[in-house]
């Protein structure tokens, strides 16, 4: 099996880690903004064996580089899709991808299908919204507000406000904290993927976190949406607390050519939780849309029928 590995150089001289395992037709994933390529992992596992899966960090993110004057770095939506660009070029992608998209990964692809439309193969977001997230952000009416108050309190501790949470990331409570309050399903959330998570935001500096979710705020492809062509794929969880049901619902009603794969009880954590579910149906959505079957055998598809009808 191909593994490979490299930086992606941007213009203003970051390195962007990326990471490809296998070999066969492009399948690139996205991250949320916070995690790194971890949360990924199963979707390497099942793909590998037939795809070039693609996995990278975005800036100030894991491996990655982080801008020397991070209140005035570029860490928009619009600019994650162009460094998307270039990671693809470094990886060796010279045909369209199938672009998967986690969280903020989901405005990322969205973005980069309206830049690049000739390089997107299929979209898949998942548990991710395609405007203002901080507007239903909990369906709550003062998540903008509150993340204001946050954001401020970022700016005048600089690094400093990282120091005084990570006692809070590092507690063994957190992951009971997390099945407690539902952010993660209690059931179907394993430790080792969310102390994952919460190790990466021990190191993440938080003006990184606070400036990326500041730009991406008022991030909004409403208006492109009806134009997308592209095949899609939305994977919404039922659960999803951090980004509401009914974005997902709304994303799929807008797209003109997509379809709406809902998750009973799924949490926005569901790509670790649910992960054979999630990828059959990925599988099953390609060969119903004729992308790249070839990469897909008779009983990965006949796999991906009956694990669909077990959650309908």
């Amino acid at each position: 099996m191909t593994i490979d590995s490299g930086f992606a150089q941007t213009d203003d001289g970051i390195g962007l880690y990326w990471r490809s395992v296998g070999e066969g037709p492009p399948l690139v994933c996205c991250n949320g903004v916070g995690v790194s390529t971890f949360f990924f992992k199963y979707v390497v596992r099942h793909f590998r064996e037939h795809f070039q899966v693609v996995v990278w960090d975005y800036r100030g993110h894991g491996l990655s580089g982080t801008p020397k004057d991070v209140r005035a770095a570029d860490l928009s939506v619009e600019n994650n899709a162009r460094d998307l660009a270039l990671v693809m070029d470094a990886a060796g992608i010279d045909q369209p991808a199938v672009l998967l998209g986690h969280s903020m990964g989901c405005q990322v692809i969205l973005e980069f299908a309206k830049q690049f439309p000739e390089r997107a193969a299929a979209l898949v977001p998942m548990f991710g919204t395609f405007a203002r997230p901080l507007d239903t952000f909990m369906d709550s009416p003062y998540s903008r507000r509150a993340f204001g108050v946050l954001n401020a309190m970022a700016k005048m501790g600089g690094r400093n406000t990282g120091r005084m949470l990570r006692p809070i990331y590092a507690s063994p409570l957190s992951f009971a904290v997390g099945r407690g309050t539902g952010l993660v399903d209690k059931y179907y959330c394993q430790r080792r993927d969310l102390e994952n998570y919460l190790d990466h935001m021990v190191h993440l500096d938080p003006q990184v976190f606070m400036r990326m979710c500041e730009l991406m705020a008022d991030h909004d492809l409403t208006d492109f949406l009806p134009q997308c062509e592209t095949p899609t794929l939305v994977i919404a969880g039922e659960n999803d607390l951090f980004t509401p049901l009914h974005r997902s619902e709304k994303m799929a009603e807008l797209l003109p050519n997509s379809e709406l794969f809902i998750l009973a009880e799924g949490s926005h954590a569901a790509i670790v939780e649910y992960p054979e579910t999630i990828n059959r149906r990925i599988e099953r959505f390609l060969v119903a849309h004729d992308v790249y079957t070839q990469a897909i055998t008779p009983s990965d598809a006949t796999a991906a029928d009956a694990s669909a009808a077990e959650r309908p």
